[in-house]
């Protein structure tokens, strides 16, 4: 065993009323990526947690060995000062201060007077930048990156620590292909070097392409470890350990039978907020009942832009363009309005934007129609109650009562607790950005099922993606966007990822 850098054995992790994990065990070769796999609330990034002191010693049974010794971590210093680092998914840096900073934050490089020697600090950080694939200035503040950068920042920061055992809970689920690219070869560099690497990530095709081993944990247990490196190891028989049956297709069947034009919006143009720019750039595009509308385009193309400007101009200034819906011209100023003439927008940052994390699922559930409930100013609360069990009921919805609250709850079921929302306002049109992001397959399938389903119903369904292969499952027509502009519009039955792919990096078009 002596190429085992790393064994957790027995690991059981109780909370009150819940037993997230059940003698859990691991063991982690020297110098390989190791994948973890398993649904939303299998006790993934829990097990991280103990490993990394989040949930210190005492605070668990079993016992963690690393290079053969057994360790005990009270807090993350103390993983951390044996080479242990963690990078969860919500990034932990500090958006107004600079790269540097946020590099050696709570490891400053201090001079001989105890004060942070200013000099080292910027070209230590210029060197890590370097060994991660940034350019980018050390002392430019760390929000006027993307996600992606900020993404390649955390891992430069691990690096200062002298990281022997790298641990990255989700670290492409908010990234495009590009930027998963760049980081997945980032991460096949780092094992060169001799540095392990243990990856939780739902994107089992990024498994498969870069993992050596795959633990799969189901309900709190370690099902089985998969030697990836002969290459035979398919994302079926990775799913079939991960839900416990074979699925018979990552998208559900569904017959297109589009209807009468909902949505159109012609010559749309927004200005960035604060910079002299245009995010959006004279787009236009419709949506029809029953049909499902993919937008693609790479991070920064300005997807997100055009749909949050179309819901009640809650992004952007200077807004101009023609706002049709069922084909009269309408004016959706405020969320309110958009709200009014039926539309509905599910943002791509659930946590931030979508739900109110310490509120139960009945007022989230109800959150952006509690006029429907009203009766002389009150909310009738036993009607709130009504509905959101009616909502847990059709979204299969797993939660012990509606009055939980939402944080307790996987990233899949707050997911469908984000689309109830919505659906509770009975929109004609609802736009869907990154609906998937960051959550299991079992519950990306059900997801696509309820969009079907919405379809079904003579909904008319925008979906904002990252992923190609998901819009080309699941849509019937696909736009493109390349720098704010629409550069193409595909029939599914004509789409490939490589025109796809051409048309979102397309060049705007010369006008002299």
């Amino acid at each position: 065993m002596d190429d085992v850098l790393l064994e957790m054995r027995g690991i059981t992790k109780r909370f009150p009323g819940v037993k997230a994990l059940e003698d859990v065990s691991l063991a982690v070769r020297r110098g390989e990526i190791h994948a973890i796999c398993g649904e939303n609330g299998a006790g993934k990034s829990t097990l991280m947690k103990v490993l990394s002191g989040v949930y210190p010693a005492g605070s668990y049974d079993g016992e963690i060995l690393f290079e053969g010794r057994p360790v005990h971590f009270n807090g993350i210093r103390d993983s951390e000062a044996v080479g242990i680092v963690i990078i969860h998914q919500e990034l932990a840096l500090v958006p107004y201060l600079s790269i540097a900073e946020n590099i050696f934050l709570g490891n400053e490089r201090r001079g001989r007077s105890g004060f942070i020697d200013w000099n080292r600090t910027n070209a230590e950080a210029a060197t890590l930048l370097a060994s991660v694939g940034l350019s980018e200035n050390p002392v430019s503040p760390v929000i006027q990156l993307g996600v992606g950068k900020q993404q390649l920042v955390e891992i430069a920061k691990a690096l200062s620590k002298e990281v022997r055992l790298l641990i990255l809970d989700e670290p492409t689920a908010a990234l495009n292909d590009v930027d998963s690219a760049h980081l997945l070869d980032l991460l096949r560099r780092l094992r060169d070097q001799g540095i392990t690497c243990i990856m939780i990530s739902h994107k089992l095709n990024e498994i498969t392409a870069i993992a050596d081993s795959t633990t799969v944990i189901r309900d709190g247990r370690t099902v089985e470890t998969l030697d990836m490196r002969g290459g035979d190891v398919s994302q079926e028989r990775i799913i079939r350990g991960m839900v416990g049956r074979d699925l018979d297709s990552f998208y559900p069947d569904r017959i297109s039978t589009p209807g009468d034009e909902v949505l159109r919006i012609e010559d749309w143009t927004v200005w960035h907020p604060v910079q002299q720019r245009k995010v959006v750039d004279g787009a236009s595009l419709s949506v029809r009942a029953g049909e499902v509308v993919g937008i693609a385009g790479l991070m920064g193309a300005g997807r997100t832009e055009l749909a949050m400007s179309v819901f009640g101009r809650s992004y952007g200034r200077d807004i101009s363009g023609r706002l049709f819906m069922h084909g009269r011209r309408v004016r959706a100023r405020t969320v309110a309005e958009a709200i009014d003439h039926g539309i509905a927008y599910a943002t791509e940052d659930r946590k931030r934007y979508g739900l109110n994390l310490i509120a139960d699922v009945r007022a989230n559930v109800s959150a952006a129609a509690l006029g429907k409930l009203a009766r002389g100013g009150w909310v009738n609360g036993n009607e709130e109650i009504k509905v959101a069990e009616e909502s847990r009921r059709d979204m299969s919805i797993k939660t012990r009562s509606v009055m939980d609250s939402v944080g307790t709850l996987s990233g899949g079921n707050q997911q469908k607790v984000v689309l109830s929302k919505w659906l509770f306002t009975d929109p004609d049109v609802l736009i869907l950005d990154e609906p998937t992001r960051g959550i299991d397959v079992g519950a990306k399938f059900e997801i696509y099922t309820i969009i079907n389903r919405l379809v079904a119903q003579g909904k008319a369904v925008v979906v904002i993606s990252s992923e190609l292969p998901e819009l080309l499952g699941i849509c019937d027509r696909i736009y493109t966007l390349s720098a704010g502009r629409i550069t193409g519009e595909v029939p599914v039955d004509q789409a490939t990822q490589e025109n796809l792919m051409a048309l979102m990096t397309k060049e705007k078009e010369s006008t002299g």
